[in-house]
């Protein structure tokens, strides 16, 4: 059990809550929504690093002063879509000069032994049939046995079962004799049809979304979510879409982690800025104490940032996510992280972080645990970020 350490309370409407996150007790709506209204960031933090140390204990023996990290590769088979989300930069036509179409053997080249987990999302492509999306499956088993297969998000499973005019479950079959593992958390954006229906009204909205991880669950097929933030939402908005997410864990318990994601802006005109530092943090701590059934919280430094994904392990978040390898969604928007980072440069972030780093597979099974000195934490970064 860790130990209960004391908080210094600048926000006194915090204090009821802390002692509910002592005794183990559920978090509900309003006081959510409290946790994204406060000024008092630092107490929210500690409250948040307490839970994240808590669950961490329980779950895997090791003490919760640790951080996960993963060697994996993300690829992104084409760019072509038949969907124009407003909030999206990724997505072109068939026609736009930026459209590109990965061929087996580009997609084949880019992974290789050492990687752990591949992770494929990419654009709805007009005339691709389900074979194909099936076909990078079967060739990547073949080619590399021991790489884990996290593939295609919600809305791609919705696309496939339309184009093959198969149910959903159909899908999930045909997947898992491909070589299908688990399924990533993208595509459930904000749960508010309000959102939906000004940014993606084409792609399905939170009762789709919610079934069809319902249905991967039941078929023993583990998945992530998300939240899309820092656009148009509102903290109601955010708050019920925790609520929601939690309220399936409790009816399934088949979600691995969350993953806060904040919006880019690019060139889409939506806001003038990306969400600050302060915000990012805020809802990571917010997501700890909101999902409390939820076993992990990822800070997915290809959108935080090296710097504030680092903080972030002191406010909830125990993974780091993992080197990538190449990702385009996020940089088609004009992230300003690396492409990619190795595994000594993830070891420096989580060591900077004064955490200890916890090399995982995509299940959460430990690898290794990289024992040794820890750099302290990089506190006058916080000031500049």
């Amino acid at each position: 059990m860790e130990r209960i350490q004391e908080i210094d309370f600048q926000d006194q409407r915090l204090i009821p809550i802390w002692e509910r996150v002592q005794r183990g007790e559920r978090i509900e709506r309003k006081e959510g929504l409290l946790l994204f209204q406060t000024w008092d960031l630092m107490a929210l933090g500690k409250m948040a690093d307490f839970a994240k140390r808590k669950k961490i204990s329980g779950l895997s023996g090791l003490n919760g002063d640790v951080a996960y990290f993963i060697i994996d590769r993300q690829i992104n088979p084409t760019n072509i879509c038949v969907y124009t989300c407003k909030f999206c930069d990724f997505a072109v036509r068939p026609w736009d000069e930026k459209a590109y179409e990965m061929t087996l053997q580009e997609i084949l080249s880019k992974l290789s032994p050492e990687i752990r987990e591949v992770h494929i999302v990419g654009g709805l492509h007009p005339k691709w049939k389900f074979d194909q999306y099936l076909n990078i499956l079967r060739e990547i088993k073949v080619h590399f046995p021991t790489i884990q297969i996290k593939a295609w998000t919600a809305v791609e499973i919705a696309f496939f079962s339309k184009i093959a005019k198969i149910p959903v479950e159909k899908v999930f079959e045909r997947l898992l004799d491909a070589g299908l593992n688990t399924m990533p958390g993208g595509g459930a954006e904000v749960f508010s049809e309000r959102v939906r229906q000004a940014l993606f009204k084409q792609k399905i909205g939170a009762k789709d979304w919610l079934r069809i991880h319902r249905i991967a669950h039941g078929m023993g097929i583990r998945t992530n979510a998300t939240l899309l933030y820092g656009h148009m939402e509102t903290y109601e908005e955010r708050v019920d879409h925790l609520v929601k997410l939690r309220e399936l864990q409790d009816e399934t318990g088949g979600f691995l982690t969350f993953i806060p994601l904040t919006f880019q802006p690019g060139h889409t005109g939506l806001v003038k800025r990306q969400a600050s530092a302060l915000e990012d943090l805020r809802t990571l701590a917010a997501s700890r104490l909101l999902l409390d059934n939820f076993p992990h919280i990822k800070a997915y430094w290809v959108m935080l940032g090296e710097d504030t994904a680092g903080v972030g392990l002191h406010f909830g978040a125990d993974d780091i996510a993992g080197t990538i390898g190449e990702e385009r969604i996020a940089h088609a928007a004009l992230a300003k992280s690396p492409v990619g980072l190795t595994r000594e440069r993830l070891l420096e972030m989580i060591r900077g972080a004064g955490r200890t780093p916890v090399e995982r597979d995509t299940y959460f099974n430990i690898l290794r645990v990289y024992n040794g000195h820890h750099i302290p934490p990089p506190w006058p970064r916080v000031g500049r970020v």
